[in-house]
């Protein structure tokens, strides 16, 4: 049997939480102050995901922003958050983008999509005429 030590990330609270696992099975869990405690323990321990946040290039847009926010469309296993970001380093979008839209489809093959977290608009130049 083995014990971890981990502090539990669900709420503001932080509980430290202690875990005796057999293998990859959680036996049990204690220290927690509520429930999502004992579930994040056992996600943390047997499955570790994250949202992944970053940016994408960008070109074209009309605040002169060369880069776009995005983030995971849900999470992602924790060990495939480099090969994400390094596909990731790769992609440029042009203005306009809107809130949603996919910027990576599967990212490294987790099937998890990064969409574009903020409106871009396209520069639009303006001459005028003498």
């Amino acid at each position: 049997m083995e014990r971890k030590t981990l502090t539990c990330i669900c709420c503001p609270i932080g509980c430290t939480i202690e875990a005796e696992l057999e293998g990859n099975h959680v036996l049990s869990v204690r220290g927690n102050s509520c429930p999502r405690g004992e579930k994040c323990a056992k996600s943390e321990l047997s499955n570790p995901v994250r949202t992944l946040t970053s940016t994408v290039g960008l070109t074209g847009s009309a605040t002169g922003a060369a880069v776009a926010p995005v983030r995971s469309a849900r999470e992602i296993p924790k060990g495939k958050m480099l090969d994400c970001m390094k596909e990731l380093s790769r992609v440029s979008v042009a203005a306009p983008v809107h809130i949603g839209d996919i910027a990576l489809k599967n990212a490294a093959g987790t099937g998890v999509d990064i969409v574009i977290t903020r409106d871009m608009q396209l520069s639009l130049i303006h001459i005028s005429e003498p």
